[in-house]
């Protein structure tokens, strides 16, 4: 598994592996903590209507998980593939279709 890891990452360390994994879950985690922060500053809870609820999820988790996934990468000296990771990830949805 960690091959095929650092083949798909272009990477050569098992311990960058590693360390790459512990940044996303770090992340992960950090994103869900910040949601409940701005959730309690704009008194979202639990009767909150989903109409509301939903769009502040996504808009409070996309960017501050990209944000943290760099600033945590960097952190941990992983600056360099978190950069390019996140080059790659936002291309994707910026991507042309190629329909005509």
């Amino acid at each position: 598994m960690l091959e095929k890891l650092k083949n798909r990452w272009g990477i050569n360390s098992n311990f960058q592996v590693v360390i790459i994994l512990v940044v996303f879950s770090v992340t992960g985690s950090a994103a869900v903590f910040v949601k409940k922060i701005v959730f309690d500053l704009l008194g979202i809870d639990a009767d909150t209507s989903l109409w509301i609820k939903i769009p502040m999820y996504v808009l409070t988790i996309l960017p501050s998980y990209q944000i943290l996934l760099l600033v945590i990468g960097t952190l941990f000296g992983q600056y360099r593939f978190f950069y390019n990771f996140q080059k790659k990830s936002i291309g994707r949805f910026f991507r042309k279709s190629k329909h005509k």
